[in-house]
Order: C-alpha cells, then sequence, then structure tokens
C-alpha cells in the first residue's frame, strides 16, 4: 500500500472505532429514559451470546469416538460446580480452561 492508501486506511479505523464507542452516548443520553426495548436487549443479549458460544464450543464434539466428550463434560461440571460454590466468573471459567487443556494435552491423548 502506498503512504496515501495506508493513512485512509488507518484514518477510516479510527473514524470507525470513535464513532462506535460514542454512538450509543449520543443515541441515549443519560438526561433521556432508555427506550424499554434497548433494556430489554440489554438484559437478554449477554445469555444470548453465552448460550450461542457454549454451542458453538460443543458442536464439534463426538459422543461416538473416544475421547466421547469427556474432557468437555469435565470442564463444564469443573465450571458449573465452580461458579455454583464461589460465584466468580473468572475463577470458573478461567479453571474450567486450564482443566480442559490438561485433560485433552496430557490425560485424553
Amino acid at each position: 500500500m502506498t503512504i496515501l492508501q495506508s493513512a485512509l486506511f488507518f484514518g477510516i479505523i479510527a473514524v470507525t472505532t470513535v464513532l462506535t464507542r460514542a454512538l450509543p452516548f449520543l443515541l441515549f443520553p443519560s438526561n433521556k429514559e432508555t427506550p424499554p426495548y434497548i433494556t430489554y436487549l440489554g438484559n437478554v443479549i449477554p445469555f444470548a451470546m453465552i448460550g450461542m458460544l457454549v454451542v458453538y464450543c460443543l458442536k464439534n464434539v463426538s459422543l461416538c469416538t473416544f475421547p466421547f466428550g469427556l474432557p468437555e463434560i469435565i470442564a463444564i461440571v469443573v465450571i458449573t460446580v465452580l461458579h455454583l460454590w464461589k460465584g466468580n466468573t473468572l475463577l470458573s471459567i478461567g479453571a474450567g480452561t486450564v482443566i480442559y487443556m490438561i485433560l485433552v494435552q496430557f490425560v485424553f491423548i
């Protein structure tokens, strides 16, 4: 890319980034009430995203061939138990990831 193309490329990226950060504050200022539909989306989307991530992560797990999904099941159980016990999302996801990686790298080879 030429210098002009590079400058335009990074300029467009910078403007787009600033707009995506500022647009919610411009559309929904703090002195006005947030529309109910936006509040509803704010309450529903995080759970929908987690559900989509779980489905995406488990979509290629085969229950018919070795290791029969055992690393994934064990990691999910660890995440669930830790989250219910401690209530710390970062701890449960981090520990579940570490357990899963240990299982697939060293146990279920």
